[in-house]
């Protein structure tokens, strides 16, 4: 598979775009359904205007890093949790804080998810637990999930029914309702921690991403919780980030190789790379809402603009929109 991606692979392009005005490097980028907007996090978060790259605010009240940020579909919430496992919910529109600083975990928030209608908040985190949080109340859900191991993301399926959690080396599928685990996937064999899980729209596959001696994406088959096919090889060091187009055609991925890949699913083929001008480290990424780019933050303190190919795009692409980034205690 990766001698066949290398024949295919266009050589690496540069930003068409960056977005600056920031002083911390940008671990998460997430953007509105509007297409208008994004935000980005590092200790504080950032509200963009996406047509001008302007801030439009600068919002304040996490006290450490920030690695999960996610966006209600409607726009109208923002929740966001950092290395201090503290939770903030705040206003979509205009950014303001909601609430204080809620100590949600024991420590490091891995990744912070909406449920598809946007009534629950789930959050992750190296404290080995899961929780789920009401939209509205901002208060707890019902019981903790006990994942027995540190947890680097969460991610709701699109219909909602089912909750992805990679914890420790494995992946747990969960119903948030009733707190019920009904399967455990594990890579044969089972070398290293998943960074990162995303869902094909129809919600027919899982993508999980690897890390350290196993840096592959692998597809799960959500009706038989078997692997498709093999692994998709290609990056060299753990992947910090997957992410899948709204029309199921391209998945993009960010490692710690210091590349941004944009895959076929069909075929699960790479068909271009993306790096930054320095080469910096990149931490996150999402497709804009037109499918026609990724956005891409880094240690560059940048948000990173790069065009996707045109061949690429024949079979459509939309955004998925809500948002981003899992990792990495």
């Amino acid at each position: 598979m990766a001698e066949d991606a290398a024949q295919h692979i266009l050589p690496p392009s540069t930003p068409v775009r960056a977005f600056e005005g920031g002083e911390e490097s940008v671990l998460a980028v997430a953007v509105f359904l509007d297409g208008q907007r994004m935000v980005t996090s590092g200790r504080t978060l950032r509200l963009w205007n996406l047509k001008d790259g302007v801030v439009t605010k600068t919002m304040e009240g996490h006290r450490d890093w920030v690695w999960g940020v996610a966006i209600s579909r409607d726009g109208k919430l923002i929740a966001s949790g950092d290395e201090n496992g503290e939770l903030i919910f705040w206003q979509g529109d205009s950014g303001e804080r909601l609430t204080q600083a809620i100590k949600a975990h024991t420590t490091w928030i891995s990744s912070v998810n909406f449920s598809p209608d946007g009534k629950v908040v789930a959050t992750s985190s190296s404290d080995w637990t899961t929780k789920l949080w009401s939209s509205e109340t901002r208060q707890l859900e019902g019981d903790l999930i006990d994942c027995g191991a540190p947890v680097h993301c969460v991610r709701f399926s699109p219909s909602g029914e089912l909750l992805a959690i990679a914890a420790g080396k494995g992946i747990q599928i969960w119903k948030p309702g009733t707190r019920e685990c009904i399967a455990n996937l594990n890579a044969v064999p089972a070398i290293s921690p998943n960074l990162s899980l995303a869902w094909i729209p129809d919600g027919t596959r899982l993508l999980s991403a690897g890390s350290y001696d196993d840096p592959t994406i692998r597809e799960w088959d959500s009706s038989t919780w078997k692997q498709v096919g093999e692994p998709w090889n290609g990056h060299a060091s753990d992947i910090r980030d997957i992410v899948v187009n709204s029309s199921g055609t391209l998945v993009a991925s960010v490692s710690r190789d210091k590349s941004v890949r944009l895959w076929s699913l069909s075929d699960r083929r790479t068909i271009a790379s993306f790096k930054l001008k320095h080469s910096d480290e990149v931490f996150s990424a999402t497709f804009s809402i037109d499918g026609k780019h990724i956005l891409g933050g880094g240690y560059d303190k940048k948000v990173s603009e790069w065009a996707v190919p045109k061949d690429a795009l024949r079979g459509g692409a939309a955004q998925d929109s809500d948002s981003k980034a899992c990792l990495h205690p």
